[in-house]
């Protein structure tokens, strides 16, 4: 009996590199699809509809930023997995591509064991993630499933993982929640992310959402009032 492969899609405007990672993935027993833009990208996303896109921030005309956006608001691909592959690692890179709804960002160069791992890890992640309930915590009404925030009958967009990180701090109405625990859940064991990320995304949730309802704990974390 056959197995149905777990599909990817690879996107990069080198063809050196769509190369070198279609061969160790595939050799992996992936399904690989490849794109050297993002427009292309985007049908090949409809049309396969992969399980992961990996995908390169530096390309022309539409770059994987923006396709990100794009990707993340077509209903049909909401929930697949995106980690970007870029030689940039500056944060302000990194946090404008988790706010474009990334899962996981990967620098290169890149070795073909460390890659297969980090592809594992992310997808083992999406399998073992649970459905969670709406919740209605302190007047907001969070839908785990549907990404929704709604407060006061208004709904609220945020981001992918602003929406992560609210419903963590929610999760537990007066739990502190360390740093660890919050780039853990938010972010998984195989993202390398620094405070500065969390303290951004914090800052844009209390601009969203009110500065009362996210209280700091000097030194330690971070807790959702109630």
């Amino acid at each position: 009996m056959s197995t149905e492969k777990t599909k990817i899609l690879l996107v990069d405007d080198e063809p050196d590199i769509l190369e070198f990672i279609s061969y160790n993935l595939t050799k992996e027993g992936f399904e690989v699809f490849t794109s050297g833009n993002g427009k292309e990208a985007i049908r090949l996303a409809q049309q396969e509809r992969p399980q992961l896109i990996i995908l390169d921030v530096m390309m022309p005309d539409l770059d994987g930023i923006e396709t990100c956006r794009v990707i993340r608001e077509t209903p049909e691909l909401k929930d697949v997995l995106i980690a970007f592959l870029t030689a940039r690692n500056e944060d302000y890179s990194q946090i404008a591509g988790f706010d474009a709804g990334a899962d996981d960002y990967i620098n290169k160069p890149i070795k073909p064991r460390v890659l297969v791992s980090r592809v594992k890890a992310l997808l083992r992640r999406k399998g073992n993630a649970q459905a969670e309930e709406v919740m209605e915590v302190n007047g907001f009404l969070i839908d785990r499933e549907k990404y929704l925030i709604v407060k006061d009958s208004v709904s609220i967009n945020l981001p992918k993982k602003e929406f992560e990180l609210i419903a963590l701090l929610a999760s537990r109405p007066g739990k502190v929640f360390t740093r660890e625990d919050i780039l853990k859940s938010v972010w998984g064991d195989d993202v390398v992310v620094g405070d500065r990320t969390i303290d951004v995304h914090i800052r844009k949730l209390r601009e969203k959402l009110g500065d009362a309802y996210i209280r700091t704990i000097k030194g330690v974390g971070y807790k959702f009032e109630f």
